[in-house]
């Protein structure tokens, strides 16, 4: 493209960004600033370069959730929002002290899982070249790639001396994002609690296109197995698709004659109401006992779900007071292949017309996020909340042969009779309100 053209171009883009009274101004501005740094700029810089920086100044300007996504990494953006990416089909740690590359447990039924990767092995090399010092994210763009492309990996099983090297094919991985407890002896997931009556706990860790379909399945397969109550676990979801948490949502409150079942409404900035979302009539499973498990780390999606459930009295909230991220972001294209602008145009409020988005300068009195039910309060902090992550991750690491995952980093400092201080309390609350039924 001439450069001339290139500057317009660019001028038109950051015109359609400003108010109308401004689009001269700023736009003459910005084609000659341009303009300016391509001739005289003393390191040569290409201009998608530029155009990628002053998009990225310009998104740091606004909030924190808004950002410019140039097509380098919309691939990425998108595999994450959807739950899916090409690869080997491993969830790989850092171990902080040793500084080397750990699997904590292979995708079952992935390429990897296939090819005997465990959980527990180092792996040392990738494609011959050493892993000690990358950081995670270097890790993941070397273990991703084209479907059917092989990779080599160099891998020192648990106990063993020798490294073994592993050529893998890579494959569509799709990642679950409903899970369960505990590990079944084939890499399953068992949903019921050991010892407590057929409840079970289900935890959600992200909300994408098949979440909802993921989690009425399982839930129709306990409730064929009599399922008594449940704990949902939205512990560290960071979020995900708001289609997704009305769905879910649905699955639990239903529309009455005196109640529409509102799950959700967004606001613009001049807080007058965008848009509404409501319970669909026949679309909830049969009701039991239920908490909702959240913490400090709980946003957006998962905030949305647990403020439902809470304002129509369909679960007991327990944990700690949620992250505060209610917000609505917009996937802006920007035309011809130039990535998209992820940008938040409205907020979320609770069906009680309470904010869930906590702002800069909120104050803990404020209307934000979702705070636990009276007496279910149990925070988790510290040294205390890495043991916590310590001893989950040790317990969803899958080791097909005997043993368990003895080589995961950080297992000597949990207790072998650790218990989690939160979910006890979840169980607690739905066994509550199965007693409170009998008695009636």
């Amino acid at each position: 493209m001439p450069r001339r053209n290139f500057y317009w171009l660019f001028g038109l883009t950051i015109v359609s960004l400003v108010c109308a009274a401004k689009v001269s101004r700023y736009g003459r501005v910005m084609s000659y600033a341009l303009e300016q740094i391509d001739q005289r700029a003393l390191e040569p810089v290409s201009q998608q370069s530029v155009f990628e920086g002053a998009l990225d100044g310009m998104m740091a300007r606004l909030d924190d959730y808004s950002a410019y996504i140039s097509p380098k990494t919309l691939g990425e953006f998108e595999e994450t929002l959807d739950a899916h990416f090409s690869g080997v089909g491993v969830e790989i740690l850092l171990d902080p002290q040793s500084g080397q590359l750990t699997v904590g447990s292979p995708v079952v039924g992935g390429p990897a899982f296939e090819a005997g990767v465990r959980a527990g092995d180092r792996i040392l090399r990738i494609d011959g070249k050493s892993t000690q010092g990358l950081s995670l994210d270097d890790i993941r763009d070397r273990m991703r790639g084209e479907v059917g492309k092989p990779i080599t990996l160099t891998i020192l099983h648990q106990g063993e001396t020798a490294p073994l090297e592993l050529k893998i094919a890579r494959r569509e991985i799709h990642v679950s994002t409903v899970i369960g407890d505990t590990r079944n002896a084939d890499g399953s997931w068992n949903y019921f609690v050991a010892g407590r009556d057929r409840l079970a706990c289900v935890r959600i860790n992200s909300f994408s296109e098949k979440t909802e379909e993921e989690l009425k399945q399982i839930l129709d397969g306990l409730l064929e197995h009599r399922l008594r109550g449940l704990v949902l676990d939205l512990r560290n979801n960071p979020g995900g698709r708001l289609d997704s948490a009305v769905g879910i949502c649905n699955l639990f409150i239903e529309p009455t004659a005196g109640d529409r079942g509102e799950i959700v409404r967004t606001r613009d900035r001049e807080g007058r109401t965008r848009e509404v979302f409501f319970a669909r009539k026949g679309r909830a499973l049969p009701r039991f006992p239920m908490a909702v498990l959240v913490n400090q780390f709980s946003a957006s999606a998962s905030e949305i779900v647990a403020a439902c459930l809470q304002d129509h009295h369909r679960a007991v909230i327990v944990g700690q007071r949620s992250f505060g991220k209610g917000t609505v972001q917009e996937l802006i294209d920007l035309e011809p292949n130039q990535g998209v602008m992820k940008l938040t145009t409205s907020s979320y409020w609770r069906p009680s017309n309470k904010n869930i988005h906590r702002r800069k300068d909120a104050a803990a009195g404020d209307d934000w996020g979702v705070l636990p039910d009276p007496g279910c309060e149990v925070k988790v902090e510290g040294k205390e909340l890495g043991k916590l992550a310590r001893w989950r991750q040790q317990r969803d690491a899958f080791q097909p042969k005997p043993g368990g995952p003895a080589g995961l980093p950080g297992k000597d400092d949990v207790p072998g009779d650790y218990s989690d201080p939160q979910m006890d309390r979840a169980l607690k609350a739905v066994s509550d309100q199965l007693s409170a039924v009998s008695k009636k």
